[in-house]
């Protein structure tokens, strides 16, 4: 005979049960996450309908996912997509999973893309390295104005990026473009940021098996000490800065003087510096320096 169908509350407690028993760190929120996720239910569907059936092929699809969260496929990789500042944004092979500290960079350059806006200016972001797109895409949603180039060197990436901007209606206003750092970008830019690779060559080993089998290894690897990324981007970014244009740039808890050493040396001035939401150091916005030429 065929297994009769559980019911939610069911259902969720056993995702729970074996999450425990395989020492996850949260295993109630991962637990709901992952059912609420793959049911396609809203957070709060997971109180007011835990007496719902769940047909039988659900439930075994449910715990085929719980047992690639136990053998450590990160929950919103098995999902496929994670929210970033409002937007459901699809993952693949070639793209980092947005995480939510992240978001702190997004809130501290709004303000500086929407006075650009009262100037009457039109925003053209750079995001290099785009990835899934989420700092662009976050932007764009946030500020109609403005429009945006992601660039990645993955062919992959760019097509969940393009994606992700299609499924969030922002198609129009996003151009994907595969360059390595700036080889094929044309123009000039208001506003350039990236969250570019920041870890050192030597410590990918030991981070997490979460990150270290599931994040493409080109989205981690920022060279011998992690910061080459902004040694690029900070030594050719002033051809691609408009007039009053900012950079804005995520690192590593450890990197601000470094990072912020190497836009001085070529030319910047720190106009903000961004922590996240432990307090730790995160990110820096940069202008030009006043009569600062580039030569």
């Amino acid at each position: 005979m065929p297994e009769p169908d559980l019911v939610l509350d069911q259902v969720l407690a056993e995702v729970r049960g074996l999450f425990r028993e395989a020492h996850l760190d949260d295993p109630a929120l991962e637990a709901r996450i992952l059912v609420s996720g793959l049911l396609d239910l809203e957070p709060t569907a997971l109180i007011t309908r835990g007496r719902q059936a769940i047909p039988g092929e659900e439930i075994e699809r449910v715990r085929a996912a719980a047992m690639r969260r136990i053998a450590g496929e990160p929950v919103y990789r098995i999902l496929g997509w994670r929210e970033f500042y409002g937007l459901k944004l699809r993952l693949s092979k070639g793209t980092l999973e947005p995480r939510p500290d992240t978001e702190v960079l997004v809130d501290a350059l709004l303000p500086v893309l929407r006075e650009m806006v009262e100037q009457q200016r039109k925003p053209r972001i750079l995001d290099l390295g785009t990835g899934t797109g989420a700092i662009c895409l976050a932007l764009l949603h946030e500020c109609p104005d403005a429009n945006g180039v992601g660039t990645d060197i993955s062919e992959d990436a760019l097509a969940t990026a393009q994606a992700n901007a299609d499924l969030n209606r922002l198609g129009a206003r996003f151009e994907p473009l595969q360059s390595d750092w700036f080889s094929h970008v044309r123009g000039k830019f208001e506003l350039i940021v990236s969250n570019p690779p920041y870890i050192p060559t030597a410590d990918i080993a030991g981070l997490d098996r979460e990150v270290r089998e599931h994040d493409p290894v080109a989205a981690l690897d920022g060279g011998a000490d992690g910061l080459d990324p902004y040694r690029i981007i900070a030594n050719q970014a002033f051809e691609h800065l408009a007039d009053g244009g900012f950079i804005g740039v995520e690192f590593g808890w450890d990197q601000l003087a470094a990072v912020r050493t190497i836009f001085e040396g070529a030319g910047f001035v720190v106009r903000e510096a961004v922590q996240d939401y432990g307090g730790r150091d995160r990110g820096l916005i940069f202008g030009l320096k006043p009569g600062f030429s580039g030569e």
